[in-house]
């Protein structure tokens, strides 16, 4: 029995209208295929989440053509017929043969369809491909004109519908509930890896009848590794005194809402609490500064001036784009970015500071610009967690 389209994260509209509006800037280019390998961007465009861009794999998108055509390996194409808005007519798959090896591989699956449909300007998002893989693409198709369109998709996820915003918000609302199960399983005697398991189960069940539809990494950073950002959990013990700065995010389908909190087994060294009160103070600067017509910029010198003030430091920007897949590496919340902030641009302001090789501290909210001022969308409490 063939598969059936599953029920879509968006009305079909909702895809048309972001692909026009690719479209446009295609047209603006002299473009008349874009080839859309980068993973989020496929989501965007199609609704497509699976986890298959191990693989080759590339929306095409036609100038002259409503929907884009999708080309992925065979056994991920039932993946695509049941997740993404597209006709089955435009989801095409290439052979377990071209999968492993050296001489032939997806992308001459793909080129080969270019080569039929006779393509005279073609994009490609280089900056997610190897040179080996774009030197294949002009290779094969001589005839073409190439144009690096990395940023043509990405940066159209900066403004985000309401359909999305809304997305995000229950994103939030999942994230924040796994932070509070965290402050309740996190312990004394307890193993990292259990504490881990509780939270997981939060993300995957989700929150007030909206499932999280995939887990993000958890970076779970105990002491004495609180100097460093990236660290999941362990098979460690909590200890008492030890110090926790998490890292988590809700997703609904694909789109993610990021928190950070810090929590302290024990009363919090006098250090911890010091710095707690001036990020804290940075991120209120920061957020009262986030509003339109400002830049990321401003946002960033807010923050910065605040720490500085109260004898603090941090090397590293206080922020960036939030939406499919975490990061969209688009504006980021530093100082030179001067990108202006718009209604529905949503930023996770990350405020990790890694001090010293064995200390740091993390807070975050993630936000979104409205037309007057900001919605936080993440609700948790802005304090030390004292377990």
């Amino acid at each position: 029995m063939p598969i059936s389209q599953g029920k879509q994260a968006f009305p079909r509209g909702e895809y048309l209208r972001r692909l026009e509006a690719v479209k446009t800037k295609m047209s603006e280019r002299g473009v008349d295929m874009l080839v859309v390998t980068e993973p989020a961007n496929i989501t965007y465009l199609s609704g497509y989440t699976a986890l298959s861009a191990y693989v080759p794999q590339a929306l095409l998108i036609s100038i002259n053509h409503e929907e884009p055509t999708f080309i992925l390996r065979r056994m991920d194409a039932p993946a695509a017929i049941h997740q993404s808005f597209l006709s089955r007519s435009q989801i095409i798959s290439y052979p377990e043969a071209l999968v492993g090896q050296s001489d032939r591989d997806g992308y001459d699956a793909i080129i080969d369809h270019i080569l039929q449909v006779d393509a005279k300007w073609i994009g490609l998002e280089e900056n997610h491909l190897s040179a080996q893989v774009v030197g294949k693409f002009s290779n094969r198709i001589a005839t073409a004109r190439f144009e690096n369109c990395s940023g043509v998709v990405t940066w159209a996820r900066l403004i985000k519908s309401e359909l999305e915003i809304n997305y995000m918000r229950e994103a939030a609302a999942i994230a924040d509930a796994a932070v509070a199960r965290a402050a309740q399983v996190i312990g004394p005697g307890i193993r990292e890896a259990d504490a881990a398991a509780e939270i997981i189960g939060v993300l995957a069940r989700g929150t007030d009848g909206k499932a999280g539809t995939m887990v993000a990494s958890i970076n779970m950073c105990t002491s004495p590794r609180t100097g460093t950002g990236h660290i999941p959990w362990s098979d460690e013990i909590f200890q008492q005194g030890s110090q926790i700065n998490l890292e988590l995010g809700g997703v609904r389908f694909g789109y993610t809402a990021g928190i950070m909190r810090t929590l302290s087994i024990g009363e919090p060294s006098d250090r911890l609490k010091r710095i707690h009160d001036a990020e804290v103070a940075g991120l209120e600067a920061a957020l009262a500064v986030a509003e339109t017509g400002n830049t990321c910029h401003d946002v960033a010198q807010a923050f910065y001036a605040t720490i500085n003030a109260l004898g603090f430091e941090k090397e590293t920007r206080c922020g960036y784009a939030i939406g499919i897949d975490w990061l969209e590496p688009t504006a980021s919340l530093q100082l030179g970015d001067y990108t202006v902030l718009q209604p529905n641009m949503t930023f996770h302001l990350m405020l990790g500071n890694w001090v010293d090789e064995d200390f740091g501290y993390v807070i975050s909210e993630t936000f979104r610009v409205t037309e007057s001022s900001v919605e936080v969308l993440t609700k948790t409490p802005r304090r030390l967690f004292q377990i």
